[in-house]
């Protein structure tokens, strides 16, 4: 038993911590003095969301306003402060979590469906001061805080200086890491060509230049990554990019490398962001400038507007261009899901023979995951922080382990894990539930339910530029027709090693964007029991062209599966599988194992054998 325990202490995470971050201890005392800021500077009314200047979804630590507020760590939220009321506002990943880490008595917690603007429209008295950040705030969100104003009789107040800067005290300094290329091997093609394909889309769409200010776009362009934010290997950068001439590259010296800066200032003109507002001033005046919607600041909006420009607001043309990607893309992400589905079958397996002894924590499971995914030499950083939930853990959706929260796993009960890698060929994103011990009917039925919504969504042939909202249903069904649901999207955009949430597509009852060859996209339905257990299965899946059938008049889509790992056969009931199913789901075991069972070591291709067998009736 001690060789065995020390067989498990060897485990390590390196690109993940279990410390708490925020500490929800701290709420009250924090919100007075925010509320005494306010009412310092005449403020009735103040919103505090999940966001930096770029809308990242990983914020670097200087910019966690929200978390060191409220003790709410998760990846999107916003939270509403007046002189007698707090809100935070959270999805439905997130309504468990919120309870768990904020306190209740200074903050009340909501369902974002409510709109927080919403609940300003109600809850502001006319003639108060309503104050927002406009550096972290899009354009769409300042039109439906305007809305709110208007509605409640108030006035809105753009606040350059956020009020809760004056209160946090020992705040981290910003990120300074290092700009490093991204090679045309795994890129695929330059970026002068890259910049070529954003200049006629800005001629098609009559723009005469587009400002990047998602850092992935940016990324994407210059084919550079970075290291300033956890698991997006991505620089804070903004980029200018007109329709004819050299664009604008507006990013901190001090992260660039004497080779990299000399590359790109072939590409561009260097500047410092704190030249950016008044660069896009200089440059506004009389032109139309696509600003992203999902991305852009309202502050930038009021430079161009100022100064005689026009804004146009929509997707910037990088979002689609890269979500499409290419051949060379392609063949990294296939080559990175069979890298990392090799690391994932050696934890399934470690984890089966090691979770029935009844000593193995969650803890000790994300580092043995992360392990056996550094053992390929190739792994840059996990993607986002894996999420391992046991038993009740399971239940919330983006669930992170702490060392307070810490449990072990036990017979009976099932264990979530969802986890990705950053590899420089490609990003990747999994999720399997395992049973520890033998699986209850009830567990086994509602896992074979949400089995089936995933097939139907891997085995979907659709018209071209259909959406994502047209799928969505198709996993859910299963669930439907017993009463049950999950609340979350069922799929989303992956970049190619940049951001395992990458738009303009998802799988999502929101997806309006259609989807196009080239694009990955997540399949991962759910379903979750609050105070029991969690259930999901995600793969990511590959857009692409399929066979026109004879007589067929529309061109048709379809998915290839790139993800690689067995689907744990003990929680299926096959009875409800059709024969259609059940052959999708013995035809990808058998692919796993063709796949994968050269690179693995014989105990572990001996489990892998078993774990991939044909389903029986019996």
């Amino acid at each position: 038993m001690a060789t065995r325990s020390r067989t498990r202490t060897m485990f390590q995470a390196k690109f993940q911590s279990f410390e708490e971050r925020a500490n929800s201890s701290k709420g009250g005392e924090r919100l007075r003095r925010l509320r005494a800021e306010l009412l310092r500077r005449g403020l009735d009314a103040f919103v505090v969301a999940h966001a930096d200047p770029h809308q990242n979804e990983f914020l670097p630590a200087s910019e966690e306003r929200l978390a060191w507020l409220t003790g709410f760590t998760g990846s999107a939220g916003v939270a509403v402060v007046t002189a007698k009321k707090a809100v935070l506002f959270v999805d439905g990943r997130y309504a468990l979590q919120a309870k768990k880490q904020v306190d209740t008595r200074a903050f009340a917690i909501a369902h974002v469906d409510r709109r927080p603007d919403h609940w300003l429209a109600e809850n502001l008295k006319a003639g108060s001061a309503l104050g927002y950040d406009p550096w972290r705030t899009t354009l769409d969100g300042a039109e439906r805080l305007a809305k709110a104003a208007k509605r409640a009789k108030a006035r809105l107040i753009a606040v350059e200086d956020n009020p809760l800067d004056a209160v946090w005290t020992k705040r981290p300094a910003p990120p300074l890491a290092k700009v490093v290329p991204h090679p045309l091997k795994y890129a695929g093609e330059t970026a002068p060509s890259k910049l070529a394909r954003i200049r006629a889309a800005l001629k098609k769409q009559k723009l005469d230049a587009a400002l990047l200010s998602d850092p992935a776009a940016v990324a994407w362009t210059f084919n550079i990554r970075g290291g300033d934010v956890a698991h997006t290997p991505i620089a804070l950068a903004w980029a200018l990019v007109p329709k004819s001439g050299k664009p604008r590259l507006f990013v901190d010296r001090r992260k660039l490398t004497s080779s990299v800066g000399h590359a790109l200032a072939r590409l561009s003109d260097i500047r410092e962001p704190r030249t950016l507002e008044m660069a896009l001033g200089d440059f506004a005046r009389g032109k139309t400038i696509r600003l992203d919607q999902a991305t852009a600041p309202r502050r930038l909006a009021d430079v161009i507007e100022a100064s005689g420009g026009t804004v146009s607001k929509g997707a910037d043309p990088v979002t689609s261009l890269k979500a499409a990607k290419n051949k060379t893309e392609i063949a990294g992400a296939r080559a990175a899901h069979k890298r990392d589905g090799v690391a994932l079958t050696r934890f399934l397996a470690w984890l089966d023979r090691e979770a029935p002894k009844g000593k193995l924590t969650e803890i000790e499971a994300v580092a043995a995951l992360e392990t056996f995914r550094r053992a390929t030499g190739l792994l840059k950083e996990v993607s986002f922080p894996t999420i391992a939930g046991a038993g009740p853990n399971g239940a919330i959706v983006h669930y992170r382990v702490t060392r307070e929260t810490n449990r072990r796993l036990r017979r009976g009960e099932l264990f979530l894990v969802d986890s990705g890698a950053q590899y420089e060929d490609g990003t990747t994103d999994v999720t399997r539930t395992v049973a520890i011990g033998a699986p209850s009917p009830v567990t086994r039925e509602r896992f074979t339910r949400v089995l089936k919504g995933h097939i139907a969504v891997a085995r979907a042939v659709f018209p071209g530029h259909a959406s994502g909202s047209q799928l969505d249903s198709f996993a859910r069904a299963p669930l439907w027709t017993a009463g049950l649901d999950y609340d979350h999207g069922t799929g989303h955009g992956v970049g190619s090693y940049l951001s395992v949430h990458e738009g303009p597509a998802r799988l999502s009852k929101l997806g309006l964007a259609p989807l196009a060859t080239g694009m990955i996209q997540s399949n991962e339905p759910g379903y979750y029991k609050t105070g029991a257990y969690g259930i999901r299965i995600e793969n990511l899946v590959l857009v692409v062209s399929k066979k026109k059938p004879k007589g067929g008049e529309k061109k048709l889509l379809g998915f290839e599966t790139l993800t690689l790992a067995p689907i744990d056969r003990r929680l299926i009931e096959p009875k409800l599988l059709t024969n259609d199913e059940r052959a999708w789901l013995d035809a990808y075991h058998a692919r796993v194992l063709r796949e994968l069972g050269r690179k693995l070591d014989p105990a572990t291709r001996k489990w892998l054998i078993a774990a991939t067998a044909p389903l029986t009736l019996a």
